[in-house]
């Protein structure tokens, strides 16, 4: 079903189809019922287009009914400040397609509480993290009691990332009135519990991973010495050329030195975690967004908030603690029907829980054995 059969505001069809030749199946079967004010529960991959699923009925929606000065009407929660910055950009891009202009505004931790306070009057639609929602409501800089429709993106990580406490309090502070939508990568026990309290009889949408985009990533696998595995990086980055190389560290110290020690070896490299201020996670994300950062090195605590079109590798320097993490860093790269390749790095002692996960995915990899690689110079 082409965009123009969705019941959007045909204003916004030019920049639609600027973005995206056809809907994705999370767009395709959500906005019509976003639209109808259904509410609703998604489960869809990141990178699946599902961020447009709700950003273009939302538009809409926000339109027809302007808000009270400092009375959000759109409220979008969101887990960490990338993914904030990262959905105020997509609202932002469209909107500039509307005939009348809607504030909005992303919120969130990190920085000083002071200027957002000062730019709250007459924002529509409102981005936030939990915590500083929840501080900017305490300052009367914001009021969320005339909002009707709540937006969770990425509920999962909300959850795993422990805003029990933040969510439920700003759910006592919203209409009971309102249309919820609340959106997944993965339905565990926790999304179907905060489904049932906060939405009402949502249309269920659960869209299966396309085998052909699965299929766009390959899978490479490097077993090595734990002492070699800083000089393979190097020799992989050097002998292979690979550019804009996004790499996974399990830790805020690892992601540190793996930077600095590329960089000592001539390969211009940042690294980006929560320790860093938001100034700095910005500037760095954007260097690397424009090529400036050949290598940025991250944590998982923001893999999902980086979202980029084209980018061709992505290194998983140590495992993750769990599937559904691998599943979030590969997921950075074979995007909007490119090729990727997703390179791990591993020991002997890690085989095991990387089987385990290629298990969980019905996967497979190729294996490389590195010890006749000669690693002098790196």
């Amino acid at each position: 079903m082409p965009f123009n059969h969705l019941g959007l505001d045909l204003a916004l069809l030019p920049l639609i189809t600027k973005k995206y030749e056809a809907p994705y199946p999370i767009q395709e079967l959500a906005i019509p019922k976003i639209i109808s004010g259904n509410d609703l529960l998604g489960i869809a991959k990141t990178g699946s287009g599902k961020t447009a699923a709700f950003v273009l009925p939302a538009l809409m929606k926000t339109l027809s009914k302007p808000s009270k000065n400092r009375h959000i009407h759109t409220l979008v929660l969101v887990p960490t400040r990338e993914l904030a910055v990262q959905v105020t950009e997509v609202f932002n891009y469209f909107e500039k397609a509307l005939h009348d202009p809607i504030k909005i505004r992303a919120v969130y931790g990190g920085v000083s509480i002071n200027p957002q306070m000062m730019d709250m009057n007459n924002v529509s639609i409102l981005v936030a993290t939990p915590g500083r929602l929840l501080e900017l409501i305490e300052q009367k800089a914001v009021l969320i009691s005339d909002c009707t429709l709540l937006i969770i993106d990425e509920a999962d990580k909300l959850l795993n990332l422990g805003f029990h406490n933040e969510m439920n309090a700003i759910f006592d502070l919203l209409p009971i009135e309102r249309q919820t939508l609340l959106f997944s990568a993965t339905l565990s026990k926790d999304v179907s519990l905060i489904s049932e309290k906060v939405c009402k009889n949502p249309e269920i949408i659960q869209v299966e991973e396309d085998k052909h985009v699965i299929d766009l990533i390959t899978h490479s696998v490097y077993i090595v010495d734990e002492e070699r595995k800083g000089p393979f990086l190097r020799y992989l980055i050097k002998t292979h050329d690979l550019k804009q190389v996004l790499i996974f560290t399990s830790s805020i110290q690892r992601a540190d030195r793996v930077a600095d020690k590329l960089r000592k070896n001539g390969i211009e490299a940042s690294a980006i975690h929560s320790s860093k201020s938001q100034h700095a996670r910005t500037e760095t994300l954007q260097h690397f967004k424009k090529g400036k950062v050949r290598v940025l090195v991250a944590t998982d605590l923001i893999a999902r908030g980086i979202d980029i079109e084209y980018l061709p590798v992505v290194i998983n320097y140590e495992l993750p603690r769990s599937p559904k993490d691998y599943i979030h860093r590969i997921g950075r790269t074979g995007r909007a029907d490119n090729p990727g390749e997703a390179i791990t790095i591993l020991t002997r002692d890690d085989l095991h829980h990387f089987n385990v996960i290629l298990k969980k995915m019905n996967r497979e990899a190729y294996f490389h054995d590195t010890n006749k690689i000669d690693l002098h110079g790196f």
